[in-house]
């Protein structure tokens, strides 16, 4: 298999210096104020990244060199369009840091910005295109206007901004995921075949259906015994994901809810055993309903074979319900709009195909919005890919993603097409495989 080039551009390390501010700073010297300044970090064709940025008093201070505040991924159309005049735009992109003082909002728990404080800006170069990492700037800039009347004091901002090589595999799959498509691997105009995809369900899991094609109510209104297989190009299944905790409607409402989501489980072959699966993640989704617009949230933790280190929660996402979106799993990205935080690129674990040590971009998917013909396009990181059976666990990973947008959907909108299909054998999971941390997949 080979790769597409992508770059990383990651702008971390950062920190604000006011001379002549009085502060009580710890030992540190770094604040951790309640309401502390914030910056938005923009590249033109992506879209606006927003980071805190705490306060550095101590003249010898400076911040953590491998924190990351936001990373853009850039492949060679995006640097061509960057690097191209334009109509309305100066010939020159650059990446432009404006900072803010900040403030928090109470309801939401984020940060708004007040009164701009100054501008860092960083021209876009040849040595973006080189494919190899560089640092572009690495320390301390003053920033904002330098009021000479009043005497207030230039703003300082450290920051550090890189750039890496950041080579993925790109797959698709060419058809519905229900439809049981072939996915194949992308590399530029050629798509070369890779896997295969068999997707079942228990014909009996939501009622019957009427003579007119009408949904019939049996009292159990419920999506379970859901399976994807994803075969090698020899016929082999070499990942599997299937539903364990079954879609169903909350008490006092019409779809699945964050107090009951439903879950999938994702296996692969077990090294030791060729009738045994061993398990390597837990998909949980659910319908969050805010206002006029409905988001599916997909919250997924790898499992560990330890039982002291359990569940790694890698990603939580929200996905437009009628639109679509991308679920990803990126150390370094900021997951907006969700109560848990995810995994710092400092973390500690090595479980199975994801290592979270290496931090940065792992995984995306994007899919289609509820009643559209979804067709996964998969972004996958070469260094999380050490043999092919690494690639196929991520496409039932996606596989699962994609199910889960027609898994949530509300009850009164199922179609004559939910009850029909075939129900197959689910995979088994190894007897002495320590499973005190898949029972309950409801937690």
């Amino acid at each position: 298999m080979d790769p597409q080039a992508f770059i990383r551009l990651s702008v971390g390390s950062l920190g604000l210096r006011l001379p002549g501010t009085a502060l009580t700073a710890p030992k540190s010297g770094t604040h951790a104020l309640s309401s502390p300044c914030m910056c938005e970090i923009r590249l033109r064709g992506f879209p606006v990244q927003t980071a805190p940025i705490p306060f550095i008093s101590s003249p010898e201070a400076t911040p953590d060199s491998q924190s990351i505040a936001s990373s853009f991924y850039l492949q060679k159309s995006d640097l061509k369009a960057l690097m191209a005049p334009g109509c309305f735009y100066a010939s020159s992109s650059c990446l432009e840091i404006v900072v803010f003082t900040g403030r928090k909002d109470t309801h939401r728990g984020v940060g708004i910005k007040g009164q701009q404080i100054g501008t860092f800006k960083l021209d876009v170069g040849p040595e973006w295109g080189e494919g190899r990492p560089v640092i572009l700037f690495n320390g301390w800039i003053g920033i904002g206007r330098n009021r000479q009347e009043s005497r207030r004091p230039v703003a300082e901002l450290h920051l550090r901004v890189k750039l890496d090589p950041d080579p993925r595999y790109v797959f698709q799959f060419e058809d519905e995921t229900k439809s049981s498509p072939q996915i194949v691997q992308i590399q530029g105009t050629t798509k070369q075949p890779i896997f295969s995809c068999e997707f079942s369900r228990d014909r009996f899991s939501l009622g019957s259906i009427s003579a007119n094609g009408s949904f019939m109510e049996t009292g159990r209104r419920e999506r379970k015994g859901w399976k994807v297989k994803i075969h090698d190009l020899s016929g082999s299944a070499v990942a599997v994901a299937f539903i364990t905790t079954p879609f169903v409607p909350s008490t006092g409402c019409d779809w699945v809810a964050k107090s009951s989501p439903g879950a999938w489980l994702i296996v692969r072959p077990d090294p030791c055993s060729s009738e045994s699966w061993h398990p390597w993640g837990k998909l949980e989704a659910w319908r969050e309903r805010r206002g006029v617009r409905d988001s599916i949230c997909c919250r997924f933790h790898l499992l560990s074979d330890s039982q002291e280190r359990g569940e790694l929660l890698m990603s939580e996402i929200l996905i437009n319900a009628e639109k679509g979106g991308e679920f990803f799993i990126d150390t370094d990205r900021p997951v907006q709009d969700t109560a848990t935080p995810v995994p710092s690129p400092q973390s500690s674990g090595d479980f199975a195909a994801v290592s979270p040590v290496s931090g940065g971009f792992v995984m995306s998917c994007r899919v289609q919005g509820e009643g559209k013909c979804s067709k996964p396009l998969v972004l996958l990181a070469m260094r999380h890919v050490t043999c092919l059976e690494d690639a196929a666990i991520f496409m039932a990973l996606a596989a699962a993603v994609d199910l889960s947008i027609e898994a949530c959907r509300p009850f009164h909108k199922i179609r004559r097409d939910e009850s029909d299909s075939d129900f197959h054998n689910w995979p088994s999971v190894p007897s002495d495989y320590p499973t005190t941390n898949i029972i309950n997949l409801n937690l």
